[in-house]
């Protein structure tokens, strides 16, 4: 008998459930009665705590189109999986004891960057631990595309395209706050898919009077409304030159809550634009994941199922090329993949006249 482990790891987001679902019926269909699957509740905090059960075939019906995790999730810092807590719990110790006391024979965790980290580390603690990649932000390491990301991208997309009807209307400007603290591409392709007139993304400091020469040149052509599509990790060219320390004291005392209205108040230190700002927030991480996205977690189960039935442990799922392949835990950990310069999307963006802000 073969018993497999599948938890959930850090923030939510569309596919999660499709991916569980592909795992759990790739390993059916190919282990038919000699495997078991057992549900670990919310992320790592279940395998430290000892919370599971067994999953039967039909919790795994009816998921492909559901959005969140049948199983849970919650976040546990990778920063602090070394460190005993006041509790004077050890972490680390505690999972690989649920994992043996489980008697499991592998481990499929889905998550993003930290939750990529903690895999690599039960993996080199000794567990047979497979992984694939989830985050909307799209920044994981080693794969060109991972799940959610598209499904956050038709939402942001349609907050754009909602908006500009209301911009047109009030002749205003309109700055949309996109989910993305350290990697822009979730920013990028929703404001070139929504038709924003500029794209600002944490790789790519911006300097506000650029973007104010924007929305000057746009008035002098007769377009009295502007859509602003801005990561919620941009950064002036001003804060790109601070330390990590002087950035943070600074961002301590700003009473800007986030970065489009950091954003707006520098724009209107020097011109009298009507702006508003609007922040979908946890609205991108929400409901049901698009076809992609459900094609694209149905690829990745089945790949991770053929890992684990061929015992090749210490893997993460990925798309290159277009193909589904894997790659070293080892390799991907740790590393994150940051919008480059000479992307496409930053190319086209360009060619076609908007402001990146630099």
């Amino acid at each position: 008998m073969r018993k497999v482990g599948i938890l959930t790891s850090g923030g939510d987001c569309q596919g999660l459930n499709s991916a569980i679902r592909g795992v759990a019926k790739a390993l059916y269909h190919t282990l038919g009665d000699s495997v078991e699957i057992w549900g670990i509740a919310d992320g790592f905090r279940g395998l430290i705590e000892g919370e599971y059960k067994r999953m039967r075939p039909e919790d795994f019906s009816g998921i492909l189109t559901l959005g969140g995790t049948i199983l849970g999730t919650s976040r546990q810092p990778f920063k602090l999986m070394r460190v005993i807590d006041e509790t004077g719990v050890d972490k680390v110790e505690a999972m690989k004891k649920t994992y043996r006391k489980m008697g499991l024979d592998a481990l499929v965790i889905l998550g993003g960057n930290g939750t990529q980290k903690t895999a690599n580390l039960l993996s080199g603690e000794g567990l047979n631990v497979v992984s694939l990649p989830k985050t909307i932000d799209n920044d994981v390491f080693g794969t060109e595309v991972t799940f959610g990301y598209h499904s956050a991208v038709e939402i942001a997309t349609g907050v754009l395209d909602c908006l500009h009807t209301t911009a047109t209307s009030h002749g205003r400007v309109f700055i949309v706050e996109i989910m993305g603290n350290k990697a822009g591409w979730l920013t990028l392709s929703a404001g070139l898919a929504g038709g924003a007139d500029a794209i600002l993304i944490p790789e790519i400091p911006y300097d506000p009077r650029r973007v104010r020469e924007m929305l000057e040149e746009r008035a002098r052509r007769g377009k009295e409304f502007s859509i602003l599509a801005v990561a919620e990790g941009a950064i002036s060219r001003e804060e790109s030159e601070l330390s990590k320390k002087e950035l943070k004291a600074r961002r301590a005392a700003d009473p800007a809550p986030s970065a489009a209205y950091r954003l707006m108040r520098e724009i209107n230190a020097d011109s009298k634009y009507e702006m508003r700002v609007t922040v979908p927030g946890h609205f991108q991480r929400g409901g049901a994941p698009c076809a992609y996205d459900r094609v694209l977690t149905t690829r990745f189960g089945a790949a991770a199922a053929e890992l684990v039935c061929t015992e090749q442990y210490g893997r993460m799922v990925a798309l290159q090329s277009e193909k589904i392949t894997s790659v070293l835990l080892s390799e991907t950990a740790g590393r994150a993949r940051h919008v480059p310069l000479d992307a496409g999307e930053v190319q086209a963006a360009r060619a076609i006249g908007l402001c990146l802000g630099d």
